[in-house]
């Protein structure tokens, strides 16, 4: 076959296939912007008529979107943030640091990773209870922070990190708490963001702790919030599909925005680990 036409045969299914992937986005975007009830129109058209801004104005004046907005906000801002200290440290620990029973207490982790989570909720929410966290925001945020998956990630890529280095750090007297944070922080900065998109895209998008723990409205996240107005609003698919672009919007700009260290990291960590 002619390298040209293959070429661009592979860029044209490549083409195809990314507008299959974001005609839902786009036209998402596009009936947040409709009048009411004009998508339920057949065939459903494409683009608004008279493209407006009421369904917006509609979600942060009266449906409380913009409380849902801050609360998911300062939900996964603390989750990502402490997360990261927990997971980074740890990770580090089993990495390059050896006491004992290092070994049989990773491998005791990773075994948590093939147990459902929906196993854990139920006694994890009692203790909750026990401890009075229930509809509070540290109910939600504690159990996530620390995973095994993030440690495990941490993990593998601190063992590329020579041990030569952090050997001639110690001889020149420095302490474990400064070769942490001067040397290995800035070498493992690819898996930092790394990290830190994959805590903060599953805090964003969580439903179901969230919707467990909290119990008063005024507490509710993006995800539970838009829950609830999609129950008072069943029919109103103009004003529901504003409600999911604000929703999807942060998460995807901020996925767009970091996507160059996001690979990097899994890619690094990959093949040194």
């Amino acid at each position: 076959m002619n390298p040209g036409l293959a070429k661009a045969l592979v860029n044209g299914l490549l083409i195809g296939m990314a507008v299959v992937a974001l005609f839902p986005l786009l036209w998402m975007l596009s009936v947040s912007f409709m009048a009411p009830g004009e998508a339920g129109a057949l065939p459903p058209p494409l683009l608004p008529k008279h493209p407006s801004w009421a369904n917006y104005r509609e979600l942060f004046l009266r449906a409380g979107m913009g409380r849902y907005l801050l609360n998911s906000l300062l939900v996964a801002g603390a989750i990502t943030a402490l997360s990261l200290v927990f997971n980074l440290m740890a990770g580090y620990a089993f990495a390059k640091l050896r006491f004992a029973g290092r070994e049989r207490l990773f491998q005791a982790l990773l075994g948590g990773l093939v147990i459902p989570a929906q196993v854990a909720m139920l006694p994890l929410f009692l203790l909750l209870k026990y401890m009075g966290l229930v509809n509070s925001y540290a109910g939600v945020v504690a159990p996530a922070l620390a995973s095994v998956f993030g440690i495990f990630l941490v993990r593998q890529y601190a063992r590329s990190i020579p041990d030569e280095l952090l050997e001639a750090a110690r001889i020149d007297g420095a302490g474990e708490w400064r070769i942490f944070v001067q040397i290995v922080l800035p070498l493992l900065k690819p898996i930092i963001v790394t990290l830190a998109i994959f805590s903060f895209l599953a805090a964003w998008n969580d439903f179901m702790w969230p919707l467990i723990v909290l119990t008063g409205q005024e507490h509710y996240t993006l995800p539970i919030g838009l829950a609830s107005l999609a129950r008072e609003h069943a029919q109103d698919s103009e004003l529901m599909m504003a409600g999911s672009v604000v929703t999807v919007l942060p998460v995807l700009l901020l996925f767009l925005s970091l996507q160059r260290y996001y690979l990097q990291g899994l890619l690094l960590g990959s093949v040194k680990g």
